[in-house]
């Protein structure tokens, strides 16, 4: 017995695009609607009516897909997307893309075949025609902590160009000349604006920058910031552009035999449990992570009552958290 997925693949399109022609959808093109009705008579392929009858109504259950289920920032997302959602009844579907761009696909596939009421998006570093399939269909989209670059959606965003100035001024007001900074993918908004913010303090205070983009995970870290603590010149003082990445420092510096605060200043994105309780505390920009993931549930919610209505960006600032890694040093 034939199913949706093989009549899919003989007509070259998605599954959810079989499911709309099933459905007698309008969204369908004519010609599309035609190749669909064919496989399926070829095949001769007999949905199942109790699934069907279901599948007319949209699920009580909204998608949220992450670019990494490792970072506590997401963590703390998800916990307000979900508090918001139990709040109307309403389940998540929680999906980890590991910033894969084709895993990211088969996770949107997956949530629109089950026709969930909607979708919450971090989006992978890809460009806009990758989201295409998605935009054409009719369930609602929210995107959180990064744009996908010309995309008229809804997001959610952090002020990341202001918390980056914010720290390296931070750390260039306490002393440190010789900044470094450590920040995530550089294909992806949230990099391009922390870098950015980062290379405008230096530039205004007269001060040559160190930098570099890399995969935003404790290893790489590591390994960027020892080679810096391995050359001739060390830096003062280490910005990195998440908290995985902080672990990474942490473990550069130790390595090198170096002691935060005392031999080198550190200062990073996110505030997590434990950053207080490394050594004097962690300096660190709390970026406004509940409150993103709350809004960005209640935009969806909107957009589901109001499909018509303009897309909205919200922006949110962090705020600086000073405390012992980055003590003040004399110039």
């Amino acid at each position: 017995m034939s199913n949706i997925k093989e009549v899919a693949a003989r007509a070259g399109v998605s599954v959810a695009t079989v499911s709309r022609v099933l459905s007698n959808k309008n969204s369908v093109r004519p010609q599309t609607r035609e190749v669909v009705m064919r496989v399926i008579e070829e095949l001769s392929y007999r949905p199942n009516r109790v699934a069907s009858s279901l599948r007319r109504q949209k699920a009580n259950v909204i998608g949220l897909l992450v670019s990494d289920i490792m970072n506590p920032f997401f963590t703390e997302i998800a916990r307000a997307i979900e508090d918001v959602a139990n709040q109307y009844q309403m389940g998540v579907f929680f999906c980890n893309t590991d910033e894969d761009p084709q895993k990211e696909k088969r996770y949107l596939q997956t949530l629109l075949d089950e026709n969930v009421a909607g979708i919450i998006l971090s989006p992978t570093a890809s460009p806009i025609e990758h989201f295409q399939f998605l935009f054409e269909d009719a369930t609602p989209i929210v995107v959180i902590d990064r744009r996908i670059p010309s995309a008229t959606v809804d997001c959610v965003l952090s002020d990341n160009l202001q918390a980056a100035t914010l720290l390296t001024e931070h750390l260039i007001q306490q002393g440190y000349k010789r900044i470094a900074a450590v920040i995530g993918l550089k294909a992806v908004t949230t990099g391009q604006e922390r870098m950015q913010g980062y290379l405008q303090a230096m530039h205004a205070y007269g001060l040559e920058p160190l930098c570099a983009f890399t995969p935003p995970r404790e290893k790489e870290g590591e390994q960027v910031v020892y080679q810096w603590l391995s050359a001739g010149q060390l830096p003062d003082a280490i910005l990195t552009g998440n908290s995985r990445l902080t672990i990474g420092a942490i473990n550069a510096i130790k390595s090198a035999g170096l002691t935060i605060s005392k031999d080198i200043g550190l200062a990073g994105f996110d505030e997590t449990i434990w950053a207080a309780h490394i050594g004097s505390g962690l300096t660190v920009i709390r970026q406004p992570t509940y409150e993103m993931g709350q809004t960005a549930a209640e935009l969806l919610l909107q957009r589901i009552d109001a499909p018509q209505r303009a897309a909205r960006e919200v922006i949110l600032r962090g705020n600086l958290i000073q405390r012992g890694s980055t003590a003040f040093r004399v110039k």
